[in-house]
């Protein structure tokens, strides 16, 4: 079977390079294109490959890099290659790192002290339409978002099927299960996704879920 998922992995550590190699080898529709020690020489990379191959599916990102961090590089790459979804994978569980990953557009955040499967199933589940976070992460990301009451002067506009499939985004249903579960195809939940970022001014789901929290469209968590 053709690999059909393509990655790229930017980590500063040649053991962890190494062992995330050796572990995707035996994922057979996952391919690890390319390993690289610093954003910058990435970013170079991509730049210089072929157009056929300067677009993987996945970019794996440290944060702590030699250089320019991976958070500052989130914007770089995605103007590279703007297909391409970026899931940190990083030692750090700093509130700040976290929150500022998904600002700037990761669509997952996981920790590498994740197992295999976990991160294996967090490339699956982001190329599915999902946003995985570590389990830690996702605790403190879910009582940041209960803290703040809504903003009157956030002005949200959106319809009520878009309010319907960001309500089940947030309970972490995935575009085929909403798509299952409305009746609908999984191009139209695509097609609402797109216009409630846009009008959102976002650029994935968990920024999106944060902004309709403040916006006061999605109701408070208890904690």
């Amino acid at each position: 079977m053709k690999p059909h998922i393509r990655i790229i992995l930017v980590e500063d550590n040649p053991e962890y390079r190494q062992a995330i190699k050796l572990a995707l080898e035996d994922e057979v529709d996952l391919e690890l294109s390319h390993r690289f020690g610093a954003a910058e020489v990435a970013l170079r990379g991509l730049q210089s490959m072929a157009k056929d191959e300067a677009c993987p599916d996945i970019i794996l990102l440290d944060i702590s890099l030699p250089g320019i961090s991976g958070t500052d590089a989130i914007a770089s790459f995605a103007a590279c290659c703007p297909d391409a979804k970026i899931i940190m994978l990083t030692q750090s569980k700093k509130e700040a790192d976290v929150l500022r990953a998904v600002q700037l557009g990761a669509a997952g955040y996981l920790l590498k002290s994740s197992s295999i499967d976990e991160i294996v199933g967090g490339i699956r589940t982001v190329v599915a339409g999902g946003a995985p976070l570590d389990p830690e992460v996702a605790q403190y990301v879910m009582q940041t978002l209960a803290k703040p009451h809504a903003d009157p002067s956030l002005k949200i506009d959106l319809s009520p099927r878009e309010i319907e499939i960001l309500t089940l985004i947030s309970e972490g249903h995935l575009k085929k299960q909403i798509a299952d579960q409305l009746n609908i195809s999984e191009n139209t939940v695509a097609d609402h996704v797109k216009r409630m970022y846009k009008k959102l001014k976002v650029q994935n789901s968990p920024a999106a879920i944060a902004q309709a929290y403040k916006g006061g469209i999605l109701p408070k968590k208890d904690k």
